[in-house]
């Protein structure tokens, strides 16, 4: 009697509808979540906080009978969507800009071609570890998938191929362009003395400085990959995804910005040496 009870029931459910209730909701799991990891570390993650706080307040108020309490988080409440648009404008609009890249929903894709930027690597590793013993202040940014255009606006529009030699020209002291950031789009340089946003985020440490923190700001803007030299430790670090990685060597640097692009670091090419004050050994004669 149980069984055939258990058997009619089965039969009764609308398996289609079952389907389509587990993958909406798993959909909407998922893009939460995705939404949670954005706002987590930044500073709309103490603003959704906040407004959590204020919906507590609000509930907890008309359950206990406070009325005058109540009253007041009512008459703030019809504000609310304007407000949320307003404070949390930047990360909405990193919001819309991820939902139109795949790595937002977890699998990422590079517009650049991945075998001309294991030559940009290269380059930009060379630069790095000649600027750094020199301590002098480098940040290159490597485009991916997300255009930076707009930031290659406010320096000087350039269309150079990426070499060491240039790089290291154009951040020497002195040079006009030496104070802003280089903007890389694949095997060339798009700009040079660009101008970075700045991270707001509460996070940072008060012991890094602004060229770091424009480090993290671009990268946390969009889901380009910088390399910082530091000026005054002559250090060499690395921004992505809005986070820093500090104290890097030319091994490292390399690794992580191959695996950045989807590169394994087995498959790189031969690997050149720059030699302070001599040529090549592939331009010697």
């Amino acid at each position: 009697m149980f069984f055939s009870q258990a058997i009619r029931s089965l039969q009764a459910i609308d398996y289609a509808a079952l389907v389509r209730m587990v993958i909406d909701i798993c959909i909407v799991s998922y893009v939460i979540y995705r939404l949670i990891l954005l706002a987590k570390g930044r500073r709309a993650w103490q603003i959704l906080l906040g407004l959590s706080v204020f919906f507590v307040l609000l509930f907890f108020s008309e359950q206990a009978g406070l009325v005058t309490l109540n009253w007041i988080l009512r008459q703030v409440t019809p504000l609310g969507p304007v407000a949320i648009v307003i404070l949390l404008y930047p990360e909405l609009r990193d919001l819309l800009e991820g939902l139109g890249r795949l790595n937002f929903w977890g699998a990422p894709l590079h517009v650049v071609n991945r075998a001309d930027m294991t030559e940009t690597i290269e380059e930009v590793v060379r630069a790095a570890t000649l600027l750094a013993p020199r301590k002098v202040g480098a940040l290159m940014v490597m485009e991916r998938e997300t255009g930076l255009s707009d930031v290659a606006t406010t320096g000087t529009e350039m269309d150079a191929e990426v070499s060491a030699e240039l790089l290291g020209t154009i951040f020497h002291h002195g040079t006009p362009l030496h104070d802003g950031a280089v903007i890389i789009r694949g095997r060339r340089i798009v700009a040079a003395g660009c101008t970075l946003p700045l991270s707001d985020s509460p996070n940072i440490s008060t012991n890094v400085h602004m060229r770091h923190r424009a480090a993290i700001g671009v990268s946390e803007h969009s889901d380009a990959v910088v390399v910082v030299v530091s000026e005054e430790r002559g250090t060499i670090s690395l921004a992505v995804n809005g986070k820093l990685i500090p104290g890097l060597k030319d091994d490292t640097l390399r690794t992580r910005l191959l695996e950045a692009f989807g590169r394994s670091p087995g498959k790189t090419g031969s690997r050149r040496t720059l030699t302070l004050g001599r040529r090549r050994p592939a331009e010697e004669k």
